[in-house]
């Protein structure tokens, strides 16, 4: 079996692109930074591509994926819905069997909630508060119509914050860890922190792979998935967790510089369409997820 994965060489992508692999899917990887690099942006060159390999199935993650740079990202609506829309079309022209594209939490936005425990379910009307939730709200809408109009078997994820071994320190987690890792090193006292008051639902990334495989197999062609742990984590506790395990006392202090201009309050979803679709469960806690990370981060 087949499976081409945009975005291969990034964060997500190589985690997937390992997963795919212990299973015996043949992986052809789409993106800018290999030998036969294709622009997601090209609809042309992207169809060609496609169909050219022939796979039957597309995971879709090539994007442009920092929530923080999104105001200011020239890039972002030609890469997140147009990079969406060349795909899908593309997918179409060459008669692929399942396309999974990848979406996120921030298109929920800042939403009143009714469910079990204040946690977001798929029907939770989308409100994105920043640049990039909409641009995924956007591709989203692209996918779908392609799946109305055409039959597309695609399925829609909405992942909610995922973290692990290798991602970019831009991000919150091993930011954090890339901090603590330079306090040890040179003996220092303190750490930084933007908004610790946001409370976000975080899964390891070696679970939420093997959930969009799973999703790419045995979730319903138009329909959406939420991926995420289904609890709630402060993100100053998530600060307060890492600092523990440090080797040296620190205290956290508030960086204004990393204080987001808008945060969303809570992004805390509900799994069980997935589960109920699929029978995924994590196998990483928050607290090996962690470990892990900082580990990363000593070695680097």
């Amino acid at each position: 079996m087949k499976a081409i994965v945009t975005g291969a060489r990034g964060f997500v992508g190589r985690y997937l692109t390992e997963h795919l692999a212990t299973k015996g899917v043949d992986v052809v990887s789409l993106d800018v930074d290999d030998q036969q690099a294709v622009d997601i942006t090209d609809r042309d060159a992207v169809v060609r591509r496609i169909e050219q390999e022939a796979p039957a199935f597309v995971y879709h993650l090539a994007a442009r994926s920092h929530v923080g740079a999104s105001w200011t990202d020239e890039l972002l609506h030609d890469v997140n819905v147009g990079g969406t829309a060349a795909v899908v079309d593309a997918c179409v022209a060459a008669g692929v069997a399942r396309v999974l594209v990848v979406g996120s939490a921030e298109q929920y936005g800042a939403v009143d909630v009714d469910g079990d425990a204040g946690r977001l379910t798929e029907q939770t009307p989308c409100r994105p508060l920043s640049p990039y939730g909409r641009s995924k709200v956007e591709a989203e809408e692209v996918a779908l119509a392609a799946h109305a109009a055409h039959g597309l078997g695609v399925v829609c994820t909405r992942a909610f914050n995922h973290t692990g071994p290798g991602q970019s320190p831009a991000f919150l987690v091993p930011g954090l860890a890339a901090r603590i890792a330079a306090a040890e090193r040179d003996a220092a006292d303190e750490i930084t922190l933007g908004n610790g008051d946001p409370v976000r639902d975080f899964s390891d990334v070696r679970d939420v792979v093997r959930a969009y495989v799973l999703l790419a197999e045995h979730g319903v062609p138009g329909e959406v998935y939420n991926v995420c742990s289904g609890r709630g984590v402060r993100v100053g506790d998530v600060a307060e967790m890492l600092v523990a395990r440090s080797s040296r006392p620190l205290r956290i202090v508030t960086a204004t510089d990393l204080v987001r201009a808008v945060d969303v309050p809570v992004l805390v979803g509900d799994n069980t369409k997935l589960v109920a679709a699929t029978g995924w469960q994590p196998e990483h806690t928050l607290d090996d997820t962690l470990d892990a990370v900082l580990t990363d981060a000593r070695g680097r």
